[in-house]
């Protein structure tokens, strides 16, 4: 009763002493860490007592989001970008690990979640170039993806105002204009120009804003036009990653008046083929991804640019020049794949020196268990037998013969066990194997405390790119080298009768994280 009490006051200590000790305090207002997609998060982390502050810098361990801010004192700043939760989600949760560490390494760490709401955003319209047009001609204006786009994805739709839109005009919901003017309004658009108005909405919140159209008259050859989706002269990217250029051309005098559309390069070897998709007379994409051996070492990057140009029938052209720059870069799914088998691969090792400490753990306890029980039988056998020689005066007195045959068995048979005992039998001092046990357990516990300390530290890929992980990697390592392996005479063949499964691994080790 004493002892379960004793345990009990423990327990209670040890629990007090958990909710008592020194904590990362977070505000206490409710959703104060909820936040919409370009809204201000801004709030200050106190530590619990307050005494320590002073001694303590906050920073952000793992899962920290580009613009997170979070100074030593403890002063967290998040504007979350738009691009982060997208209108299908509507919200999403991300976590950070905060730690407070002070000149000593003495850390107290917390587990963050923010929620981020999607903020949706109205249609951005950039200015129309004019609608030329022409005579008994079926003219034909698309306002571009570039021109007209929504920054959260939304579909978007135009719709127009019919009391500014001349008689034959039809504009669609996805912004072609067709019109064939009449002999009358052609006249009347010559003297001076005229303008459409229309809206365009973003779907399903039916964000708008309002454009503006001008229509003007042309009688001159004008040279075709070349719109680049997304809009860029210039583009850097890494090797692997993908390129996807879409092409909207365009003629004042008709689309069949465009003859030729292509492109040159000043790239050595640049592979031409397949890269330029004709979708319609006057839609083209282009699509390249330079592969890892690009950039050849040891040069950091590789620039060059490619001329995209257009010609129509009478040789009238346009030309669109856009510069690449290609960065050197390591194969990071690769990496990543070889660094999660290192990581695997040693907490394999770990959980097969367990098993095979486990089982050597119970045949030491096995063996001690014998020899106790060994050394108790032979010292009632030794008592007996002792007992015998010294009554071998009293059995035989007066036969000589008699009495020293007693004495002679008697004295052998416990000269006999003595030494057997002095072995203890099974040929092992029962102190060796105390000792093994004891280093056994230790080695144990050990093991499993460093390998789930590094599952945890590396679970996480980018943990894994660190220069401290290889690192780590042999320390832990050598904390599996047994310096009394001959000793504890583990079988160098032995072979685990369960299997090195991930399953079986998270289950030794909580935080192991799997592919």
């Amino acid at each position: 009763m004493l002892k379960k009490l004793f345990f009990l006051f423990l327990f209670s200590i040890s629990a007090f002493a958990q909710t008592s000790g020194p904590r990362i305090i977070m505000p206490r207002t409710p959703g104060w860490n909820v936040v919409r997609e370009g809204d201000t998060l801004a709030f200050s982390m106190r530590l619990q007592p307050d005494t320590l502050k002073k001694h303590f810098k906050f920073e952000i361990q793992q899962g920290k989001v580009a613009g997170m801010e979070l100074d030593s004192s403890g002063n967290f700043l998040w504007v979350p970008a738009y691009h982060l939760v997208d209108r299908v989600e509507q919200e999403k949760v991300f976590q950070i690990i905060v730690e407070a560490k002070d000149n000593k390494e003495n850390k107290i760490t917390s587990n963050v979640d923010f929620k981020v709401l999607h903020t949706n955003r109205p249609p951005v319209l950039n200015n129309l170039k004019s609608f030329y047009v022409q005579y008994n001609h079926n003219n034909v204006y698309k306002i571009t993806q570039d021109q007209a786009y929504d920054e959260d994805n939304d579909p978007i739709v135009f719709v127009p105002n019919l009391e500014t839109l001349p008689e034959g005009m039809n504009m669609s919901t996805q912004g072609e204009i067709t019109w064939n003017p009449s002999i009358n309004q052609f006249k009347k658009l010559k003297e001076s120009p005229q303008y459409i108005e229309f809206t365009l909405q973003d779907q399903p919140a039916k964000s708008s804003v309002k454009g503006t159209l001008k229509l003007e008259v042309t009688q001159m050859d004008l040279p075709p036009q070349i719109t680049v989706v997304p809009k860029a002269d210039k583009i850097q990217l890494k090797e692997n990653e993908k390129v996807n250029l879409r092409f909207y051309l365009s003629d004042p005098n008709g689309e069949e008046d465009i003859e030729v559309f292509d492109f040159v390069t000043n790239a050595p070897d640049f592979p031409k083929q397949n890269t330029l998709v004709k979708n319609s007379n006057n839609q083209y994409e282009f699509t390249w991804s330079p592969g890892y051996d690009f950039v050849q070492d040891p040069a950091d990057t590789l620039s060059f640019y490619i001329d995209f140009f257009v010609l129509d029938k009478t040789q009238n052209r346009e030309v669109k020049r856009v510069n690449f720059v290609v960065k050197n870069t390591v194969n990071e799914v690769e990496l990543d794949r070889k660094n999660y088998s290192i990581y695997y691969g040693v907490l394999v090792n770990a959980w097969e020196l367990l098993e095979q400490l486990k089982e050597k753990e119970e045949e030491l306890k096995k063996d001690y268990n014998r020899a106790r029980k060994g050394k108790k039988n032979r010292s009632v056998v030794n008592a007996s037998l002792g007992a015998t020689t010294g009554l071998s005066s009293v059995i035989a007195n007066g036969n000589a013969d008699t009495q020293k045959l007693i004495s002679a068995v008697g004295g052998t048979t416990t000269l006999t066990i003595s030494t057997l005992e002095a072995t203890e039998v099974i040929g092992k001092s029962m102190k060796d194997v105390i000792d093994r046990l004891n280093y056994v357990i230790e080695k144990k516990n050990e093991i499993q405390t460093k390998g789930d300390i590094f599952a945890r530290d590396f679970s996480l890929k980018s943990s894994r790119r660190g220069n401290d992980f290889i690192k780590k990697v042999d320390e832990f390592n050598n904390t599996m080298n047994l310096k009394g392996l001959v000793a504890l005479e583990l079988n160098a063949t032995w072979e685990n009768k369960k299997k090195a499964s991930e399953s079986n691994i998270k289950k030794t080790f909580k935080d192991f994280v799997m592919w």
